[in-house]
């Protein structure tokens, strides 16, 4: 259907119009408002961000399974695991993932934009990138060679130094690795504490950081609970959106560019809805086909993680805090008055990456470590005292996909990851288990651990360790690479994100990474928004 007959003259026009309000979004439309001359149209499927627990970090467990916040996705059965669903939360407010996330700041590796760069998408090498890390960087120990300060981001040091954080790191050392006070500096090998987007004991989401402080300009305009059902085009030039306010339906026209910024499962679905994407699958669902674009939805990729959980000696985890009334009232009251204390805790606190094959160039495991223990995240506290570690594989050569069911935007789409579809992601998670045990049992944890609850000393060889990560493997919320940057026949944007054969519409979120990068994808996501802002800009001109 041609836009000509469903955008009236009625319908209100802008410079820019921004689907998502989420890491990239907020960043984007601080960023294309900033300097008055352009106006920006920012849509968010989901509400204001105004729940509570959004704004206090370690409220992250309340919103797993919040569906006012989250659009809590679910894959398709998973092969190679057992045909277990893996359930998939991603935000749906302002903010998006930033704001219901575990608020880790964690780039990657130099390499993996080295590689990004050496696959063909020049502009995107560490040296590129790492100016726009440090343009949106408020760093709390202020700015040096890889580090901002002054930026819109708030990156401060852990709040919470617990005794278990400080001998998972002794026990690290004790085994070889290397303490290393940033994770995102000259290295990224060894053991330490993870930088977090916080401020003063609170969250620092987008929509904080970025959207907050633009949020009055009279040339942005902000719409919640603002579903988009489709782009809309001229010819091959994307002209306009249409979305949905409860009942009602609104259009608005775009005169320059129409961004997609709504994840790397949103964004993929919003362009097939649209009538972008592999052209069988469009008119199997009564879609008109724009653009046969077989990439749409192709090359999915996401982190497994594999927890083993400890029994600690000690009533020092957050374990005891919560399951004692008294205790938790105080933690409360506590973080209430002074911003301290447990509340103030982000999915991990000591953090390490290594390699589980010494001839490897970089590390190709993440570890978690979180001083308390649960079935599930999300899920009630155990009611012993417990801690937590995962392995995380950084870089797995499992692809899956994202396909529409239907033309109906509220119907959800179809998620299939394929977790440990690789020989090399299946050993790489085993010998990521067999390390991190050896760090859980060295002595300076000694004091501190009673048994390994789970897995436990029934689960010891190899085998066994793969059944296990095929019981127990789950996602670690980070889906990339749907909309897919490159210049081969299956890559969806081109090296300044704009959609392949089209015009007047990009991408810029991180459906558009090559591959995963070898850490959290918040920050590398708000480099990307930054790095396009600047594109769309001198593109303006």
């Amino acid at each position: 259907m041609n836009a000509n007959s469903i955008l009236a003259p009625s319908d209100p026009e802008f410079d820019y119009i921004i689907v998502g309000a989420g890491s990239a979004g907020c960043v984007l439309a601080n960023r294309l408002s900033a300097n008055g001359k352009h106006s920006v149209l920012l849509l968010e499927a989901g509400p204001k961000d105004s729940n509570i627990w959004i704004h206090v970090p370690l409220g992250y467990g309340k919103l797993f399974k919040e569906k006012t916040v989250n659009w809590m996705y679910q894959t398709e059965p998973e092969p190679e695991l057992k045909g277990r669903q893996v359930f998939q939360p991603r935000g749906k407010t302002l903010g998006g993932s930033s704001s219901i996330n575990g608020l880790l700041y964690v780039r990657g590796q130099h390499e993996d934009y080295y590689r990004w760069r050496q696959h063909g998408n020049a502009g995107w090498g560490y040296d590129d990138v790492l100016p726009y890390f440090k343009k949106a960087e408020n760093q709390t120990r202020g700015a040096d060679q890889y580090h901002g300060s002054g930026g819109p981001l708030p990156v401060s040091n852990m709040v919470v130094t617990d005794p278990l954080s400080k001998a998972f790191i002794d026990a690290a050392v004790e085994t070889g690795l290397p303490y290393n006070p940033d994770f995102n500096g000259a290295t990224q090998e060894g053991v330490g504490l993870f930088q977090t987007t916080t401020r003063n004991g609170r969250r620092a989401s987008t929509a904080v950081a970025y959207l907050g402080p633009a949020k009055t300009r009279s040339n942005l305009k902000v719409e919640t609970e603002a579903l988009g059902q489709r782009v809309l085009f001229e010819g091959r030039r994307a002209v306009g959106v249409e979305y949905r306010q409860g009942a009602t339906v609104r259009r608005a026209r775009a005169r320059k560019e129409v961004v997609l910024s709504s994840g790397a499962y949103n964004t993929p679905q919003l362009l097939q809805l649209s009538g972008v994407g592999p052209a069988d699958l469009l008119r199997k669902h009564g879609i008109d086909v724009v653009l046969d674009a077989a990439g749409v939805g192709h090359d999915l990729q996401d982190h497994m993680q594999v927890r083993i959980v400890m029994r600690c000696s000690q009533k020092i985890t957050l374990n005891d805090t919560v399951n004692h009334p008294l205790r938790r009232t105080f933690a409360g009251a506590r973080y209430a008055l002074f911003r301290k204390g447990w509340l103030t805790i982000a999915a991990g606190t000591a953090g390490a990456f290594f390699k589980t094959n010494p001839r490897l160039a970089s590390p190709d495991i993440q570890v978690h470590f979180l001083p308390f223990s649960t079935d599930k995240m999300g899920e009630k506290l155990h009611d012993f005292s417990g801690f937590t570690a995962s392995v995380c594989q950084l870089r797995p050569e499992s692809r899956g996909s994202l396909r529409i069911r239907s033309a109906d935007p509220n119907v959800p789409p179809e998620i299939r990851i394929n977790y440990m579809s690789t020989e090399t992601d299946r050993t790489t998670n085993v010998e990521g288990l067999k390390i991190l045990r050896k760090i859980l049992h060295a002595p300076a944890l000694k004091p501190f651990v009673v048994s390994e609850y789970d897995p436990g000393a029934k689960v010891s060889t190899d085998a066994e360790l793969l059944d296990y990560c095929r019981e127990r493997g789950s996602t670690i919320y980070h889906p990339t690479s749907t909309c897919r940057m490159g210049n081969d026949a299956l890559a969806v944007v081109d090296q300044r994100l704009k959609v392949r054969g089209l015009e007047g519409l990009r991408v810029v979120d991180g459906s558009i990474m090559p591959d995963l990068v070898s850490g959290n994808t918040n920050a590398p996501i708000i480099m990307i928004a930054e790095k396009a802002s600047d594109m769309i800009l001198e593109d303006a001109r």
